[in-house]
């Protein structure tokens, strides 16, 4: 009996039901860190180990191990979305990635600006922290939602969110890298060619890829550049032509590509491991009173609360309005007024992504621990304001 997949539909279930085991990751991350298992967690996760062997260097954390290996499987999974969305989802048409290309770019570019209105003075390279949409959590909460919101509002929720990772990629790559050694850097271009020299190949052996994969993450590494993607370059480049496989078949367009079957495998290891790991690692920060003071009167948090929860629902509330009535897009059906007010207000739910920018953006110590309390806090608010939104504008 042949695997039956859907592809859009598997994504958007994947993605919801994963935001609950998510949240629980989340919650016992702060439950840890704020228990009298504190101090255990914590040097859990700064436990150090090298690998200095056959001219291979590694200098990590269990933390940075999270957060620069397994998360390479998590910007993996992006990639191949990515990938399956400019070749034969949302993106692959110009009229219906018009709209969410416009909301994307209004909603990172507002919550931005708002940021360095408020904070930018005191901590100018958070700017990008609200940028980012959090999928999981998003999907999730248009869910919740029913038929209130209708399949192709989930539809350009899902297109916004993979046009949102792009940006955020595109901001880890030349933003967030260190000073680039060039010689590492052609070791990684080496590597991509070499993937390209396979397919030509036609060579389908998953391991031949896997070890020019590593070599790609390593290069990365060792060039400056954030290892996590490889993860993104090696989803962007996997092929999406057609297979034949009698063990698989596509209940959309009856062909299953290669991008198809990779993000069928990956997907489910991401979401329902690699992602709550990263969650139950990052997210545990104090909670207490001192904290709670310091952060209210942090002009780095309200600038990342408010970015997510006001300067996503205006950015591409006002972004996808104008190019729409400009006659560049097409509003989704059942997605105006109200409604596009509150599924601006989902995609301000960062979480994942928004916490890995802000682990990037600010060295360990309380001013990180304060933009991930922020993080938290914002999206939180936000999934809040995107349901009562959405109930409202039903009556």
């Amino acid at each position: 009996m042949s695997r039956r997949i859907s592809p859009l539909r598997d994504f958007l279930k994947r993605e919801s039901s994963s935001g609950i085991l998510l949240l629980i990751a989340a919650a016992l991350g702060m439950f840890a860190a704020n228990s009298p298992i504190s101090s255990e967690y914590f040097d859990v996760l700064s436990l150090e180990f090298k690998v200095e062997a056959l001219g291979i260097y590694l200098d990590m954390t269990i933390l940075k191990a999270i957060n620069y290996g397994l998360m390479t499987i998590f910007f993996l999974v992006v990639g191949l979305e990515i990938k399956r969305e400019l070749t034969s989802g949302h993106l692959s048409k110009v009229r219906q990635a018009a709209a969410p290309l416009f909301a994307a770019i209004g909603g990172m570019a507002i919550p931005a600006i708002i940021y360095l209105i408020i904070a930018g003075d005191e901590a100018p390279e958070g700017w990008a922290i609200p940028v980012a949409t959090d999928i999981a959590l998003a999907v999730g909460v248009l869910s919740l939602m029913g038929s209130r919101v209708t399949h192709s509002l989930k539809s350009f929720l899902l297109a916004l969110a993979v046009i949102d990772d792009i940006g955020a990629i595109l901001i880890i790559a030349i933003v967030y890298s260190t000073g680039v050694i060039f010689s590492w850097l052609a070791g990684a271009v080496f590597a991509i060619a070499a993937v390209l020299f396979l397919q030509r190949l036609k060579v389908m052996n998953i391991a031949a890829y896997v070890l020019v994969g590593v070599i790609l993450w390593y290069s990365l590494y060792r060039a400056g550049l954030h290892p996590t993607l490889a993860g993104v370059i090696m989803g962007i480049l996997a092929p999406a032509t057609p297979i034949e496989d009698d063990d698989w078949s596509d209940d959309e367009d009856g062909v299953v590509t290669i991008v198809e079957r990779l993000e069928a495998k990956f997907h489910n290891l991401s979401v329902l491991f690699v992602v709550p790991v990263f969650a139950f690692a990052n997210s545990g920060v104090k909670i207490n009173s001192t904290s709670l003071n310091d952060a209210f009167l942090s002009p780095i948090a309200w600038g990342i609360v408010a970015g997510l929860v006001l300067g996503k629902p205006i950015g591409i509330y006002f972004a996808a309005k104008v190019a729409a009535r400009a006659k560049l897009a097409e509003l989704p059906e059942g997605g105006g007024g109200l409604k596009l007010i509150a599924t601006g207000s989902t995609a301000g739910i960062g979480f994942t992504v928004a916490i890995f920018i802000a682990k990037l953006a600010f060295d360990s110590g309380a001013t990180q621990d304060l933009a991930v309390t922020a993080v938290i806090f914002g999206s939180i608010m936000s999934g809040l304001l995107s349901v009562l939104i959405f109930r409202f504008s039903r009556r």
